[in-house]
């Protein structure tokens, strides 16, 4: 059974994830697939440099920077190298998941919604945190201002849009215990999986 878990930036979907694992559960970091693609995959390598010029791969590897420069301010660019790069992330992911023995295996994924990753998803879990919050945690681990968070917000749905979709919610926002939220979902999910749903 695939479950997704989500959640905007600065949510503390990671930690979650850490939780899950912490309880034996086989987790799919899709953002950090990615990035192993991106630098490894020479097909997917090709594709970008011939959407995104020439000067997008040195030393066999992409100029990451350059690329989120290229696309990050261009919609219709970012669509394309988003075309590109999520079908070699599910493949991976098919291939992971055929390796797992597990009743549930979680897909962790930014923007699982956006992508349409969730399709394939029998459930999905949002972490969700007030934006104050978010933008201070982002600001700690990255640097950056809030100008630039907010703009690296805005390329992903409302947290508000990806919450009425959720099968399940967990609330990092440091009133209530994550532990006791993921435990709970998780004797639930493995209760969901061995009734086969």
């Amino acid at each position: 059974m695939i479950v997704g878990l989500t959640g905007g930036i600065g949510s503390g979907k990671t930690t979650v994830a850490q939780i899950f694992a912490a309880l034996g559960v086989p987790i799919f970091v899709a953002d950090e697939v990615s990035k192993h693609l991106i630098d490894t995959n020479k097909r997917v390598q090709r594709a970008l440099q011939n959407l995104l010029g020439d000067d997008l791969v040195k030393e066999g590897k992409i100029d990451r920077p350059l690329m989120a420069k290229l696309i990050f301010n261009d919609e219709e660019l970012l669509k394309k190298a988003n075309a590109i790069i999520h079908p070699a992330v599910a493949e991976a992911f098919k291939q992971w998941q055929e390796e797992q023995d597990y009743p549930y295996v979680l897909r962790e994924a930014a923007i699982l919604f956006e992508s349409g990753s969730h399709r394939d998803c029998a459930a999905v879990i949002v972490v969700s945190a007030e934006e104050k919050l978010r933008i201070k945690r982002v600001q700690q681990r990255s640097g950056e201002s809030v100008e630039q968070i907010k703009a690296r917000m805005s390329k992903q749905w409302p947290q508000k849009k990806k919450e009425e979709l959720a099968d399940y919610l967990i609330f990092n926002d440091e009133k209530e215990m994550l532990i006791p939220q993921v435990i709970r979902i998780h004797e639930d999910l493995i209760r969901r999986a061995r009734q086969g749903s």
